[in-house]
C-alpha cells in the first residue's frame, strides 16, 4: 500500500481481475492506464467507472470499480467511432461553411452524420472529407468537455443559425446543464464520451451517402446522412473493406433476383412478391417452427388483420404506435387498422372462455401477417418491410411460471438457432422514456427476466431504455458468416396488457387474478430472417432448406426420358428435383445450375443409363463420382431429414 497520499486525499481502484490499488483523489483514467505496465495507456480509448463510460480525462473522485477500455471492449470501439463522427463533421463544417447537424453517433459497425447542406454530396466529395478527417487527425487537437447553461447553448447554436441543435436544446429542462465537446476549432453538442484526441484516429474510410427525414419523420427537412467507418490499423480497414465486398455480394436482393425468390414492385412498396422458389424457403422455416412449437405444447391462432382503433387504444398503441400504423375509413365513420402486431387480439381468445390455475400456461404462437407504416426511404429489401409475417406467440403465466417459462423459452431459441450453426448472445433491453403503465411492474418484470437469465447461467449485456413501451425484453442476436450481428428473437416480459384488458384467472382458493403476459418472437419477422439467411450462406442454403435440392442434367436429349426416370424416383421420395432438357451442352448446365446454387447435379448418360446410375456433382465440390440410383436417394434424404450444414 502506498504511503505518501493521506487518507483524505487517497481512493482506492478495484480493476476487473479483483486488484484493488490506492490513487490520488482526482487521478484520471489516463493516469490510472498509465501507472499499468504493457503501454495500456497507448491502447486506451476510454475508461468504465463504476459501469459508467467516461472520458479518459475526466477525474475520478471517489472509490471506484475501474475498466480501462481498448480496441478490443466494444464501449472501446463506441467511443471511437462516435469521436470519428465528431471529426467528420468538423471536416465538413470546414468544407461546406454553414453545415448543420443532426445527430451522429455510433452504429454497429462505424458511425454516422446527418447533415443539412445545399450541395449534393458525391462520391468525390466523400473523398475530400476523408482527407480533411486525416489532416485534421493529425493535428491530433484534444476532445476537451465544457458545459453551457441553457441559455448559453441557445446563443452559441443560435449564432451558427443551426436550428437542429436550437430543437433539442429547447427541449432541455430550464436547469440542465448541457455538455459540449471541443476538437480544435468545432464545438458540438454532445454527452460524450470520447477519446483523449483526434490522433488516435487512423484509417478512415466513408462509405456511402443517403437521404434521411430529421428524426426521422417525413414532414421535417430532408438531411444527408454520411455513414463511415475507422480503425487504429491499416489491416483492420483493409479486412472489413473486403467483407464489405463480399457483403455486397452476398446481397439478399440481388441473390433474391438471382436465384428467382421474391421480386418487389411499386405496386406494393415494401411487400415482397414470393415466387415459387422463394414460397420453398418460406414454407420450410414454417414447417420447422411448426414442428418444434407442437413438441413444447403450443396451440396456434389466428386472429383479423383489420381491427376497430379501439382495440389500439385500449391497448395503448393508438397512443405510443398511431404513426406507424396503416388506418382505414369504412365510409360508416369507423376507423380501422391493419394490425401491426398480434398481442392485443390474442387476449380475447385468452377471454373466449373463464380460466383457472390449472389450464395456466397458455402458449398460443401466431404466424399472422402484418403492416408497418415504414417511411418510404427507410424501406430495404427484406431487412425493413412494411408487410411481414411473424412467428409470434403470446403466453399467459403464473406469476410463479415466470422462470420456468422463460427458461424454457431460452433452451427453445437456442434449439432453433444451433440448427443454422448461429449461437445466440443477449441482452436485457429495459424501460424506455415512453414506459407505459405502473413503474413497480416494470421493475418486477426486468427482475423477472435477468432472474431467468442468471438462473441459466447466461452472460447478457444491459441495454437501458430500450424496451417496448409495454414491457422490457430479453433480445436475441446472432454474428452471421460475415461477423455481422443481427438481432432476430425477443423474448418481452408485459404486466401492462393483462391489465388494459382485464384479464383474469381463478386461482385455487377461488379467487380471480391477473396472469402475466409473454411476447415472444424466434425467427422475429420471417422476410428479415429469410434475408439474414440468404446472406449468410450466400444463396447456397443447407439441402433441407434448398429451394431445389437436386438437378437432372441429361448429356444430350436421347437421355432425357432416363433423366425422367431418375427425377420421378427423387420426387416420389419427397426430394425437391428438377429436370434441365435444355437444348445446351453440358457444360453450360452445369455451370449454370453452379450460379443457381442447387446443392446436387445429377449427371446422365449412355453409361449411367445402361447402370441404373447418376454421375454426382456437389455444389462447389465438383464431382463425386457415380452412384446408383437408390444409394444416392438413401445421401440425400438422410442428409434432408438430418438438417446438416
Amino acid at each position: 500500500m502506498r504511503t505518501d497520499i493521506s487518507m483524505q486525499d487517497a481512493i482506492f481502484i478495484t480493476f476487473p481481475n479483483g486488484d484493488r490499488r490506492e490513487f490520488p483523489r482526482g487521478s484520471t483514467g489516463l493516469q490510472i492506464a498509465e501507472s499499468i505496465s504493457g503501454g495500456l495507456a497507448r491502447e486506451a480509448l476510454g475508461v468504465k467507472v463504476n459501469g459508467t463510460v467516461m472520458d479518459l480525462h475526466r477525474p475520478i473522485e471517489q472509490d471506484a470499480a475501474v475498466q480501462i477500455l481498448t480496441w478490443n471492449d466494444d464501449e472501446g470501439k463506441e467511443v471511437y467511432w462516435h469521436s470519428s463522427s465528431h471529426l467528420m463533421a468538423h471536416a465538413v463544417e470546414a468544407l461546406f461553411p454553414g453545415a448543420k447537424f443532426g445527430v451522429g453517433p455510433a452504429i454497429e459497425e462505424g458511425f454516422y452524420y446527418d447533415i443539412d447542406i445545399e450541395h449534393t454530396l458525391t462520391p468525390e466529395d466523400l473523398e475530400h472529407i476523408e482527407k480533411k478527417m486525416a489532416e485534421l487527425a493529425k493535428e491530433d487537437k484534444r476532445f476537451d468537455r465544457s458545459v453551457f447553461t441553457r441559455q448559453e447553448a441557445l446563443d452559441f447554436w443560435g449564432a451558427k443559425g443551426d436550428q437542429y441543435k436550437i430543437e433539442m436544446i429547447s427541449e432541455f429542462p430550464d436547469d440542465e446543464i448541457i455538455s459540449c465537446y471541443t476538437e480544435g476549432s468545432f464545438t458540438d453538442l454532445c454527452r460524450g464520451p470520447h477519446l483523449p484526441s483526434a490522433g488516435r484516429i487512423k484509417y478512415i474510410k466513408l462509405l456511402n451517402v443517403s437521404g434521411s427525414y430529421w428524426r426521422g419523420d417525413a414532414k421535417n427537412p430532408q438531411m444527408q446522412r454520411i455513414y463511415g467507418i475507422t480503425f487504429p490499423k491499416k489491416k483492420e480497414l483493409d479486412e472489413y473493406l473486403v467483407r464489405l465486398e463480399e457483403a455486397r455480394k452476398r446481397d439478399h436482393r440481388k441473390l433474391g433476383r438471382e436465384l428467382d425468390l421474391f421480386a418487389f414492385h411499386d405496386v406494393a412498396p415494401g411487400a415482397p412478391f414470393w415466387l415459387p422458389r422463394g414460397m420453398v424457403l418460406f414454407r420450410e422455416l414454417q414447417q420447422l417452427i411448426r414442428v418444434l412449437l407442437d413438441g413444447a405444447d403450443y396451440e396456434e391462432i389466428l386472429t383479423p388483420i383489420l381491427v376497430k382503433k379501439e382495440l389500439w387504444e385500449q391497448s395503448g398503441h393508438w397512443q405510443h404506435y398511431k404513426e406507424n400504423m396503416f388506418l382505414v375509413e369504412d365510409g360508416e365513420d369507423q376507423i380501422f387498422s391493419l394490425k401491426p402486431m398480434n398481442c392485443p387480439e390474442s387476449t380475447f381468445v385468452y377471454r373466449h372462455r373463464v380460466r383457472s390455475y390449472r389450464d395456466l400456461p397458455l402458449r398460443y404462437s401466431e404466424l399472422g401477417t402484418n403492416h408497418r407504416n415504414e417511411l418510404s426511404g427507410a424501406l430495404n429489401g427484406m431487412f425493413r418491410v412494411r408487410q411481414f409475417h411473424m412467428d409470434d406467440a403470446h403466453i399467459y403465466v403464473r406469476p410463479d411460471q415466470i422462470l420456468d417459462e422463460i427458461t424454457a423459452l431460452l433452451t427453445l431459441v437456442d434449439r432453433f438457432y444451433k440448427i443454422f450453426g448461429f449461437e445466440p448472445y443477449y441482452k436485457l433491453s429495459t424501460r424506455p422514456e415512453e414506459a407505459m403503465g405502473d413503474p413497480s411492474l416494470w421493475d418486477t418484470a426486468e427482475k423477472g427476466l435477468s432472474d431467468a437469465l442468471e438462473a441459466n447461467g447466461i452472460d447478457y449485456k444491459l441495454n437501458p431504455g430500450d424496451g417496448a413501451f409495454y414491457g422490457p425484453k430479453i433480445d436475441i442476436s446472432v454474428r452471421d458468416a460475415l461477423g455481422r450481428s443481427w438481432q432476430l428473437a425477443t423474448i418481452q416480459l408485459d404486466f401492462q396488457m393483462p391489465e388494459r384488458f382485464e384479464l383474469e384467472y381463478i386461482d385455487e382458493h377461488n379467487e380471480r387474478k391477473r396472469p402475466v403476459m409473454i411476447h415472444r418472437a424466434i425467427m422475429g419477422s420471417m422476410e428479415r430472417f429469410i434475408g439474414v439467411l440468404i446472406e449468410h450462406f450466400a444463396g447456397a442454403f443447407p439441402i433441407w432448406l434448398s429451394p431445389v435440392q437436386a438437378a437432372v442434367l441429361p448429356i444430350s436429349d436421347q437421355f432425357i426420358e432416363y433423366g425422367r426416370e431418375v427425377q420421378l424416383a427423387l420426387r416420389a421420395a419427397g426430394v425437391r428435383v428438377e429436370l434441365d432438357n435444355r437444348n445446351e451442352k453440358i457444360g453450360y448446365k452445369i455451370r449454370d445450375w453452379e450460379v443457381h446454387k442447387v446443392p446436387y447435379m445429377l449427371v446422365v448418360g449412355e453409361k449411367e443409363r445402361e447402370s441404373r446410375t447418376v454421375s454426382v456433382r456437389r455444389h462447389k465440390e465438383g464431382d463425386l463420382g457415380a452412384r446408383g440410383v437408390d444409394e444416392f436417394l438413401d445421401l440425400i434424404t438422410r442428409e434432408i431429414a438430418d438438417k446438416t450444414l
